[in-house]
């Protein structure tokens, strides 16, 4: 509680600067550092265990991790950590997840994971359960824990941050699967619709899902926001079709490219499966 009031403004005003959830923020700090805790946070400023790396200008320091002598970042405060960790998120690895909700905790903890942030699978769960037990999901509204009585140096209110203008979209939720972020059509939805709201061209939209541009959706419809795998997960290794099956709805139901699911079963664009048809996923 003590590290959530010292460092929540900090949380809240990188998440006006970059539209990063605060509770995603805070819930990181206080894992990586077992709340400030940790002598890489209290003597070198270090709240999010980011490493060196080759792009890495600044101090450094040396601690034993996934190898004996691993390099750490050395900041000269905590608002530069923070700074710095908002940047280092804002890297090609981590793009997809500026397409959750900004509101969204449980998206992010799970993109977290599946993007490598921590070798730890359970990292997602703990930052769900950080963000829960402590109520830090109220911070991604402008809004208080139940139990905070520290400093309040922002100004709660009951509507969306406007500060950056990322919050203004997506309009609707995301979702990940199979390591894809995707939305689900509403009725008489379309790409064009969908790419209003979620700032991707319909074009792209169209191509992710391999369909025309014009392609009429149905309501529940998955929609990737990114280019599907060439295979299904190590889970799914076989499909069995069933009556009505097609080609794309099988692809798109394990987040498989069309073209890929053709040729890993040998088969053309001419080819339509019949209920019984095994067909390989991977």
């Amino acid at each position: 509680m003590d590290y959530i009031r010292t460092y929540s403004s900090e949380a809240k005003r990188q998440m006006d600067r970059y539209a990063i959830p605060a509770s995603i923020t805070l819930a990181q700090g206080i894992i990586e550092t077992g709340a400030g805790a940790s002598t890489l946070a209290q003597v070198h400023n270090n709240h999010f265990g980011i490493k060196c790396h080759s792009t890495w200008q600044g101090k450094r320091t040396y601690k034993r991790d996934d190898n004996p002598n691993d390099c750490f970042r050395s900041y000269p405060s905590a608002r530069d950590s923070y700074e710095d960790h908002s940047l280092f998120l804002k890297g090609k690895r981590y793009q997809r997840l500026f397409a959750l909700r900004y509101d969204d905790y449980r998206g992010w903890a799970k993109g977290l994971q599946l993007c490598g942030y921590a070798t730890n699978k359970g990292y997602a769960n703990m930052l769900i359960k950080t963000i829960e037990d402590y109520e830090l999901y109220t911070f991604d509204h402008g809004e208080y824990p139940s139990w905070y009585k520290g400093d309040r140096s922002f100004t709660p209110t009951h509507s969306k941050p406007t500060h950056a203008t990322k919050y203004d979209r997506p309009m609707r939720p995301s979702y990940i699967s199979y390591g894809l972020l995707y939305v689900l059509a509403d009725q008489n939805d379309t790409y064009e619709r969908i790419a209003e709201d979620m700032g991707i061209p319909a074009k792209k939209l169209a191509k992710y899902n391999d369909t025309p541009e014009d392609y009429p959706l149905s309501e529940g419809d998955i929609v990737y926001l990114e280019p599907k795998n060439k295979e299904a997960s190590l889970r799914y290794s076989t499909y069995t079709v069933r009556i009505g099956d097609s080609m794309h709805e099988i692809s798109q139901r394990y987040g498989i490219r069309l073209e890929r699911l053709y040729k890993l079963n040998n088969k053309d664009g001419d080819y339509v499966p019949e209920e019984g048809d095994v067909l390989r996923l991977r």
